[in-house]
């Protein structure tokens, strides 16, 4: 029997989820977790085979949740269950060790089939997901957008992945804050991305953090 914990912040969600798995022969939901923190607590309890995990809920995200889940739980696999395709979720969640991906409009019988095949190892995929990580791997594989960057971006990038405001940056490299606002400009161009928060995961992905 396929022990299965599900992580999801909408009640109707998890009830759909445990009645339909309920019809299973081999799969058998052991508890439910409405945020990511409750999540690991009952991981760390119940140790499942395979856990149902959202992503974006209160308290703790199902990012960070798996991160802890699969470091201290390294038998558990983690199958992200969520509405959402985009670059800031799926990159990092895989990264904190999702074995699988799969959104909310997969039929109920390609979740229990994703459950069966996590249990032994074995990782899905949504199709759209897949695509998507296709598509950035394989430019990634084909240019180093940081390259790009002079040594002194590079100390502006390591701040705003820090957290660090313009101000923050202006005083610690003392330049000014208009020479700040330029560095940043030019960064946000050169990685081809739209914010600091991009910025930002772009630099911790690529260990450009330190």
């Amino acid at each position: 029997m396929i022990k299965v914990l599900l992580v999801d912040d909408h009640e109707m969600v998890r009830m759909g989820l445990a009645a339909y798995l309920a019809t299973t022969e081999d799969i058998e939901v052991v508890g439910e977790a409405k945020n990511g923190r409750e999540g690991v607590r009952l991981a760390k309890a119940l140790k499942p085979d395979v856990i149902l995990m959202d992503l974006v809920m209160d308290e703790m995200n199902g990012i960070e949740a798996t991160k802890i889940i699969t470091k201290q739980l390294p038998a558990t696999k983690v199958i992200v269950l969520t509405s959402f395709v985009d670059d800031e979720k799926v990159y990092p969640v895989i990264e904190a060790g999702a074995l699988s991906y799969l959104l909310k409009t997969s039929k109920a019988s390609n979740i229990a089939d994703a459950i069966r095949a996590a249990a032994i190892g074995e990782p899905v995929v949504e199709s759209k997901v897949a695509g998507k990580m296709m598509s950035h791997y394989r430019k990634s594989s084909q240019t180093v957008l940081h390259d790009a960057l002079t040594e002194r971006e590079r100390e502006v990038l390591s701040l705003i992945a820090k957290g660090k405001t313009n101000q923050d940056i202006a005083d610690k490299l003392f330049i000014g804050i208009k020479t700040v606002k330029t560095h940043v400009s030019n960064i946000f161009q050169k990685l081809e991305v739209e914010d600091r928060t991009q910025a930002a995961i772009y630099a911790i992905r690529n260990k450009l953090d330190d």
